[in-house]
């Protein structure tokens, strides 16, 4: 079993990982971090016969997800990048801002600097000569919700120089599409950003026994997911099959109702 893992103590905001791509990544204040948004809620109104909009997973190369999100973010479709934070050093001469400006608030208001649920977060001191910062929790996955004849049309338009390509389902041999019920309840659990959070790339069939139950009240409210004891605290794990998984923070048992 591999865990990729974030630093502990719960923390929630729209953010951007890195402050000098803070132009190109900004999200809109109302949907989760790592998640931007297309024009219709990524549910198109109305479509041709035989379209189909479906979540898929997107691999980019060079650990370039950031970028391919930001350009699908200018074409107005929807996306989700697992982002966690990440102790690093302090490199010589570099500054912490105290604040950062946010497009949606009025001119000449500032977002304090320590992060809040509606805030931007920034790489503040953890102590001296380490910072914290966002970053990707799984490197070079990017998912997309789009149609197939829109992201194929996307990835040819590179050429040779792609940098974006499926993740194959190996049973069908068609590229990996995830359930919208699925998806959602990974965006729910993962966007929290809480540092408590366990990503796993693999999951045990021990960990797959577990009761099935859904999230009745608190930030979970509505995750549907497999009752599982990771680092002795009771969470929900949301499965992305074939992908990777994410565990909640602790959810009390009067929180839980099985299904």
């Amino acid at each position: 079993m591999t865990y990729v893992t974030s630093l502990r103590g719960p923390e929630r905001a729209v953010a951007i990982s890195n402050p000098k791509n803070q132009k190109e990544l900004l999200l809109d204040s109302t949907r989760p971090i790592g998640e931007t948004l297309n024009t219709d809620l990524g549910r198109p109104k109305s479509t041709s016969a035989g379209v189909l909009w479906s979540w898929y997973a997107l691999r980019a190369t060079y650990s370039r997800e950031l970028k391919v999100q930001a350009q699908l973010q200018e074409k107005r479709i929807r996306t989700f990048v697992p982002m966690m934070w990440k102790r690093c050093p302090v490199k010589p001469g570099m500054t912490t801002p105290s604040s950062f400006r946010h497009p949606r608030l009025d001119r000449g208001s500032t977002i304090p600097s320590s992060p809040t649920r509606s805030g931007i977060p920034q790489s503040s001191p953890a102590r001296p000569g380490i910072q914290r910062k966002l970053v990707p929790a799984i490197s070079s996955l990017v998912f997309v919700y789009w149609t197939r004849e829109g992201l194929d049309s996307y990835i040819r338009s590179f050429g040779d120089a792609r940098p974006v390509n499926y993740y194959w389902d190996r049973t069908t041999d068609a590229p990996l599409t995830i359930p919208d019920k699925e998806m959602e309840n990974f965006i729910t659990v993962a966007s929290t950003l809480d540092e408590d959070l366990v990503f796993l790339t693999e999951v045990s069939d021990k960990l797959r026994e577990g009761q099935t139950v859904k999230v009745k009240d608190g930030p979970f409210k509505g995750v549907e997911g497999k009752i599982v004891r990771i680092r002795k605290s009771r969470r929900v794990l949301v499965e992305l099959p074939g992908m990777l998984a994410v565990a909640s923070t602790y959810v009390a048992p009067e929180e839980l109702e099985i299904i």
